[in-house]
Parts: structure tokens; C-alpha cells; sequence
């Protein structure tokens, strides 16, 4: 009888957005039926947008690996942690040339096949003003003026109470 081969599961964003000279993180996260191994390993490569070939951006096996040259040497730090299947790294001071899809493939022997997350990344000048940050400022709009209009009854109840109470008070003094 054959028995399936686990592989390991691979999940990242499909897409990202970021801005040109600030600070992301990839992440990337796996899932494998074996526990984890001492042998595990992480490569995350680059292709830039003109298809040219793949370039190696990180790789961790133990402990993670600094690349000694590229793109991306001095500017690509680890920011996982294998004991919750966290394979992320960070990229520093983004730029445009850094616009183009990164693989993260995760190999847990004797799990090693099985899906390369892919993420598409697009650095750009500035971040558009979307339909949900227009929406988020919207509805904290109305909050914050729900509850000036609240806090303004609540006190306008009160005063009224009290020149009730002293008005109560002055026509009992005067009987």
C-alpha cells in the first residue's frame, strides 16, 4: 500500500503594498505534520519584476544566515520564531528596485516538498487614501460626535436639575 507524503504548507499574503524607504515585514508562517526538526531549513529568493533570474535574499538552518552580498545584503534581517512556525523576515529602507515577487520555502525533514509561499511586493512613493481609511475616519467621526452630543445632554440635564432644586428650595424658604 502506498501512504500519502506530508509536505509542508506554506502560507503568505499574496500581495503587499509599501512604502518606498520605510521598514516591512514578510511574513510567512508553515505547517508541517511532523514536529519540528533540527534540520529545518528557510530559503526566501527574489525575482524582480523584469523576470530576470531568481536572487537569494535569506536563508536560516539552525540559526539564521546573512547574505554576504546582493541586493539585499546588510538591509534583510530575521524576524521569525520556529517554535510557532514563524519563518518572517524583515526588510529595511525599502526601495522601487526591491518591486517584484519573494518565495519563502520552508523544508521540515523528512517533510520537504510541498507549497512556496509567494508574495508580490509593490513598493510605491505614497500611500493612497482607500475606501477603508476613508471609512475608518467616518465612523470615528461619528463616534466622537455622538458622544460630544451625549456628554453636552448629560449636562444640560444636570444644570437643569440643580436650578429645579434651587428654585424648590427658595420657595420653600419662602413659605
Amino acid at each position: 500500500a502506498l501512504w500519502p507524503a506530508a509536505a509542508v504548507e506554506v502560507h503568505t499574503s499574496k500581495e503587499v503594498d509599501a512604502v518606498n524607504g520605510t521598514n516591512l515585514r514578510l511574513k510567512c508562517t508553515f505547517s508541517s505534520s511532523n514536529p519540528i526538526s533540527q534540520h529545518l531549513s528557510v530559503t526566501w529568493n527574489f525575482q524582480p519584476e523584469d523576470k530576470s533570474s531568481h536572487e537569494p535574499v535569506f536563508y536560516y538552518l539552525k540559526e539564521p544566515y546573512k547574505l554576504p552580498a546582493g541586493r539585499f545584503k546588510e538591509r534583510v534581517t530575521w524576524d521569525g520564531n520556529i517554535e510557532r512556525n514563524d519563518v518572517s523576515i524583515m526588510i529595511w529602507n525599502l526601495q522601487p528596485t526591491d518591486n517584484g515577487t519573494f518565495t519563502c520555502q520552508v523544508k521540515n525533514p523528512p517533510d520537504v516538498g510541498g507549497t512556496i509561499g509567494e508574495v508580490r511586493l509593490r513598493v510605491v512613493q505614497k500611500v493612497h487614501f482607500s475606501e477603508i481609511h476613508f471609512l475608518a475616519v467616518a465612523i470615528g467621526s461619528a463616534c466622537v460626535l455622538m458622544i460630544i452630543v451625549v456628554t453636552v445632554v448629560i449636562i444640560c440635564r444636570h444644570h437643569r436639575k440643580k436650578a429645579q432644586e434651587k428654585r424648590i428650595e427658595v420657595a420653600d424658604t419662602e413659605l
